[in-house]
């Protein structure tokens, strides 16, 4: 019985992998949607948001039946519910890179506004904070988790610099600039909140290792367990 549950459990932490390996992917493919204003790029990742959907619905599953069946205990049971609230999250980062290549459709037929240039840095920094997120839950890495949850504050100041520059540099000055601007603050935004979901993901892995709740609480971050 107890190997069983091991070969369940690798397979439930199998599908985790491959749900973050799904939702990284849907956010380099909208930003290079973006780039190179795309309409066909764009509506892939919508139509591919299908397969994460059911992802999460399999990784449900998966998790319902070990609670219900196994009856796990202490570790196992926090990892298990876990995992539940991490395909969640994962699902809301691939509803956001929906967003993005939403966006994109509304600017595929006009010029870009300015070159890119924090966008596709804020879009490394979701893609790193989203695999390394995932890691660190898999691996019960509290250190990784940690640095997810400081890169964060890199998420936001880039996303604060695009919105400073097309409010201050284009919108204020220029009103005719609107139609192409709001789609590019409504990126950063969006690249923003799938950094945010990272971060619930880390935040979540510090709990379940270490029973500490570092959710508005950063100071608590570099205390010892």
């Amino acid at each position: 019985m107890e190997r069983h549950f091991d070969v369940e459990l690798a397979d439930l932490k199998g599908n985790l992998l491959a749900m973050g390996d799904l939702v990284e992917e849907a956010i380099i493919d909208s930003v290079e949607a973006l780039k190179q204003l795309n309409r066909s790029r764009a509506q892939e990742v919508i139509d591919n948001d299908r397969l994460i959907d059911e992802q999460e619905l399999k990784i449900d599953e998966e998790c319902l039946d070990l609670l219900v069946l196994r009856q796990p205990m202490a570790v196992d049971l926090r990892f298990i519910t876990m995992a539940m609230k991490i395909s969640t999250d994962l699902e809301r980062m691939a509803d956001l890179a929906v967003d993005i290549s939403q966006r994109v459709l509304e600017l595929a037929d006009k010029p870009l506004l300015k070159p890119l240039i924090d966008i596709p840095k804020l879009t490394l920094i979701a893609q790193e904070m989203t695999r390394n997120s995932i890691n660190s839950f898999i691996k019960k890495d509290v250190e990784l988790a940690r640095q997810v949850i400081l890169t964060d504050r890199q998420a936001d100041a880039l996303r604060d610099l695009v919105q400073q520059e097309l409010l201050n540099e284009y919108i204020s000055k220029n009103k005719s600039t609107i139609p192409r601007a709001i789609p590019l603050l409504l990126i950063a935004r969006h690249l923003e909140r799938i950094c945010d979901h990272a971060t619930n993901i880390a935040e979540d892995v510090i709990y379940m290792v270490e029973a500490k709740v570092v959710k508005h609480h950063p100071e608590k971050l570099g205390e010892n367990s």
